[in-house]
């Protein structure tokens, strides 16, 4: 098989690259990627000479090189990771999530639909749900739950999800859609929660909290997320969507408090700073589908992940650090410097 990675030098993507390169030595990934703020070249640098790899600088947004690479690479399946993806980003500049988020994903579906109906799989979000209440522990979201976005972020992952969906019943290209609950793992861009925690802990810096810190997200060690998709793609049922979820809800203060206790530091580093617009208050995945089809179930627990990943950023200062030293610190004082 000859896979279209796009967004692969991102943190899931690449992950992804690795776990298929691993897992399935004869295939052929070609990667597509941007290479914006949270696309890291140096993270590939484990498969740049791997003859079954290949990097290519795309923007899927642009049509014409999507469509040249379609014509010298004839792939069998796309899997699409492209995406602009942090929410308070989206906030602060929407439209750039519209081009990349649902623009890019037309360009990869027509060239999809012009070269054969090439296999397409859509990686989405839990987001595209909104929230669900944190006095209901007993509701989660399923396949069938309505759209209910937050953001201009999960707005516009719902918005290609749709569209996905609509290229199965009007042209009958072969798609699948997964929505995944919070990842977390190594090659993480350190914007996020836990590495972001992680790294300012490890400098003694203040760790901002928005609110209280009771949103509640469900956890899952990025490599079960690699191999769910890879199930799908595999096994997985054409027009169908699966949720792949970790059933490993955590309230951010009490996943704060865990790194910071794993790292020996002080719970007077926690900053509670004004909360985000719009903040989502609980997400929670039924994997039942997926378990049920195709025999998914996570395997990493969260006190090992969490462990796994904390010893990942102790031992590999050398990715993160030049990534903390240039445009993200300006961006990191614009979010997080006046909500105190």
């Amino acid at each position: 098989m000859n896979y279209f990675v796009t967004g692969g030098a991102g943190f899931i993507g690449s992950n992804f690259i690795f776990h298929m390169l691993r897992e399935h030595p004869e295939d052929r990934i070609v990667c597509l990627d941007k290479l914006t703020y949270a696309g890291n070249l140096s993270t590939l640098s484990p498969v740049m000479n791997d003859p079954h790899f290949r990097f290519c600088k795309v923007d899927i947004c642009d049509r014409e090189a999507v469509n040249r690479l379609f014509d010298e690479e004839h792939p069998d399946a796309v899997v699409n990771f492209a995406a602009e993806s942090h929410v308070d980003r989206s906030i602060e500049d929407p439209g750039i999530f519209l081009q990349t988020n649902i623009i890019g994903t037309s360009v990869l579906m027509d060239a999809c639909r012009s070269h054969g109906n090439v296999r397409y799989h859509q990686v989405s979000t839990d987001e595209v749900y909104g929230d669900l209440p944190l006095d209901r522990p007993d509701l989660f979201f399923t396949e069938t739950t309505p759209i209910h976005t937050s953001s201009p972020y999960s707005s516009s992952k719902a918005s290609a999800d749709l569209l996905v969906l609509a290229y199965y019943r009007t042209y009958g290209l072969p798609v699948t859609i997964s929505r995944c609950s919070n990842n977390y793992g190594p090659y993480h861009f350190p914007e996020k929660l836990i590495p972001l925690m992680i790294i300012n802990c490890l400098h003694d810096k203040p760790l901002p909290v928005y609110g209280e810190g009771l949103n509640v997200r469900d956890w899952l060690y990025v490599e079960d997320h690699c191999r769910a998709i890879d199930l799908i793609l595999q096994k997985g049922r054409i027009g169908e969507v699966y949720n792949v979820g970790g059933h490993n809800e955590m309230r951010n203060i009490d996943i704060v408090k865990l790194i910071i206790h794993e790292l020996g530091k002080s719970e007077d580093l926690i900053t509670y700073v004004a909360d985000r617009k719009g903040h989502d208050l609980r997400y929670a995945i039924d994997p039942e589908k997926i378990h049920a089809e195709l025999g998914w179930l996570p395997e990493t627990k969260f006190a090992d992940g969490i462990k796994k990943t904390i010893r990942w950023y102790l031992d590999n200062e050398d990715w993160w650090k030049p990534i903390i030293s240039g445009e993200y610190q300006h961006y990191y004082e614009k979010m997080y410097g006046n909500r105190e």
